[in-house]
């Protein structure tokens, strides 16, 4: 992974979506395994996972799924990390650590400022107040999270203004989905290449 930003690129589905992030120089790249336009199967995951280098992360991305399909998915599929956007409590955590992946908590931003590590994760996403929603939100006088935390900035991210966002906030990482496509679920190779570009010229 890189020393500079830490930049996950998400909901990728093609074997050009996945090529183009890691030559863009993405560090993570996410597979969503909920009901999404982004939605991917198992099987389509582990094949594109086997193209992916070992320095970049694959993620699986779950939302209020049973921990029995999370596990069996994330074996199936071959990534080395889960994302989870739901009310998974501190023992559906627990249990997840046994499997040895990377845990990523996803979460809203809201008026209490959550803390990486709380429930156990190893990286704290910070979404926008209605997450998924693909709509920026105010990053400007905010203080997320504590210095040195692993948290990830999401929500409404574009090329054009993550460089902003970035300067603004100080996140540790960016995440993005929506703000790469050309239309609902379909990647843009381009604004891949200018996400990465721009996330990381104001790091």
């Amino acid at each position: 992974m890189s020393s500079s930003l830490f930049v996950k690129i998400c909901g990728l589905k093609t074997e050009r979506d996945v090529d183009t992030a890691v030559e863009a120089g993405a560090d993570a790249v996410g597979f969503v395994f909920s009901e999404s336009p982004r939605r991917i199967d198992a099987a389509a995951a582990a094949r594109l996972s086997r193209r992916i280098p070992e320095h970049v992360l694959t993620v699986g991305v779950f939302r209020a799924e049973p921990l029995h399909d999370v596990r069996s998915l994330a074996t199936d599929a071959g990534v080395r990390a889960v994302q989870l956007h739901g009310p998974e409590d501190r023992g559906y955590y627990d249990d997840l650590a046994t499997g040895g992946w990377t845990l990523i908590r996803a979460t809203a931003f809201g008026e209490r400022v959550p803390r990486c590590g709380e429930l156990g994760e190893d990286l704290l996403l910070l979404d926008a107040p209605v997450p998924g929603s693909g709509i920026a939100w105010d990053w400007s006088g905010r203080t997320p999270a504590a210095p040195g935390e692993k948290w990830l900035l999401a929500g409404g991210l574009t090329p054009d203004n993550v460089g902003d966002a970035v300067a603004a906030a100080r996140p540790w990482g960016v995440d993005v989905s929506s703000g790469v496509e050309q239309s609902r679920g379909v990647k843009d190779p381009a604004l891949i290449t200018a996400f990465v570009r721009a996330a990381r010229a104001r790091s």
